[in-house]
């Protein structure tokens, strides 16, 4: 693993002449955060050293490197998900890399479904927990002291000020900005009636197939991490109409312009 993700960041490194302070990764229909860079580096997945590559729809599979403001920044378009068929530690072997490459704070996007009526497709929220129902862990396994802790703490997995900054983003900028409980499942296949009952009840507000992962690991390397979901579909708790990909993309873009203000507003105040 220490021989891996020394690989996949020495060949980032000699693409780069910085070393980045804050990452982010881009969930379902959500590439246009992507834009903001200022002349990045471009670099596929497929040519990394050890990376695998995304299949998930619409996840364009690209590292971004870049300045922002006075902050340099690194986007991930696109993650790789459990379902792909990829183990807990592939699909959380980008983390690794980021921490090495010198990321200190982790900014983790999705596109989630709602089990709360109260929130709607379009609606930007805060994670503020998770509930991890995937079955699985990526810290399971031998544990490198140089990479983290064997037991890391999950009480406060998502930080509470970078949460408050937030809402004040979205309060200059007159949008709506929600907390939320984010439930993560293996997939591919999506939920029954009876279990986005069961999930509600166990208090989960949002559910999706990613980013739990990615925060354990984010957590275990030492990073300061903030989660945001955009609710781009109702379970089916509220109809019985199937879900498309087509329609989960067209909610992820109606929540677009306020993304963008809240990313860069958190790219200049964390």
């Amino acid at each position: 693993m220490l021989e891996k993700i020394k690989n996949a960041s020495d060949f980032i490194k000699k693409k780069i002449s910085f070393e980045p302070e804050i990452g982010i990764i881009l969930g379902t229909g959500l590439n246009s955060i992507g834009e903001m860079l200022n002349d990045p580096v471009i670099i596929s997945y497929k040519d990394i050293p050890e990376w695998k590559a995304s299949t998930a729809p619409s996840h364009q599979g690209r590292l971004l490197a870049g300045k922002l403001g006075e902050k340099n920044i690194v986007i991930l378009q696109g993650r790789l998900h459990y379902y792909e068929g990829y183990s807990m530690q592939e699909i959380t072997f980008p983390i690794r890399v980021l921490k090495a490459l010198g990321v200190k704070k982790l900014i983790v996007t999705n596109a989630a479904g709602s089990l709360n009526k109260k929130l709607v497709p379009g609606n930007l929220v805060m994670i503020n927990d998770h509930i991890n129902w995937m079955g699985n862990n990526p810290l399971i396994g031998e544990n490198y002291d140089e990479l983290g802790i064997r037991f890391p703490s999950m009480h406060d997995p998502y930080h509470k000020r970078f949460i408050a900054i937030a809402h004040e983003i979205a309060k200059e900028n007159n949008f709506t900005l929600k907390n939320g409980v984010y439930l993560a499942l293996p997939g591919p296949s999506l939920e029954t009636r009876s279990e986005c009952k069961m999930f509600a009840k166990m208090g989960a507000d949002m559910v999706g197939m990613s980013t739990v992962p990615e925060v354990i690991v984010g957590i275990h390397s030492n990073m300061k991490v903030i989660g945001i979901s955009v609710v781009t579909n109702l379970s089916n708790l509220f109809h019985s109409a199937p879900h498309t990909q087509e329609e989960i993309r067209a909610n992820a873009a109606k929540a677009k312009n306020n993304l963008e203000k809240l990313i860069l507003g958190l790219f200049k105040k964390i």
